[in-house]
């Protein structure tokens, strides 16, 4: 009995996977914010205009960050201020896609246009 139950929780898992995907890591190349959405949810999310996004995510120009991750705030901060005054920025992706295949990041980093 126990291993029917098992076998159908395995089952359950592959064909209705929970939570995020695993993919690759590294750094974006420098883009412009094109639109900061906060969320009412756990997360927001970041649409930049980047060429290469390693992550492996379907959604090559969508990023999201949870609001729990330390310093998320001030990334979202720096994120408002490219957007505001039209400034190049790039995140590192952790490798994690959510269920909108976007891809997760851990840092922000700006430049000078």
């Amino acid at each position: 009995m126990m291993r029917l139950a098992i076998g159908i929780f395995a089952l359950f898992y592959v064909i209705f996977p929970v939570g995020t995907v695993q993919a690759d890591s590294g750094w974006t190349d420098y883009g412009y914010v094109e639109e900061l959405n906060p969320t009412g949810q756990h997360y927001y999310s970041v649409r930049l205009n980047v060429q290469h996004n390693p992550s492996g995510c379907k959604d090559t120009k969508w990023f999201y960050q949870d609001y729990e991750v330390p310093g998320s705030n001030k990334m979202f901060l720096i994120l408002l201020e490219a957007l505001k005054e039209n400034r190049q920025v790039r995140v590192y992706v952790t490798g994690g896609c959510n269920l909108h295949d976007q891809s997760g990041f851990s840092s922000v980093s700006l430049i000078r246009n």
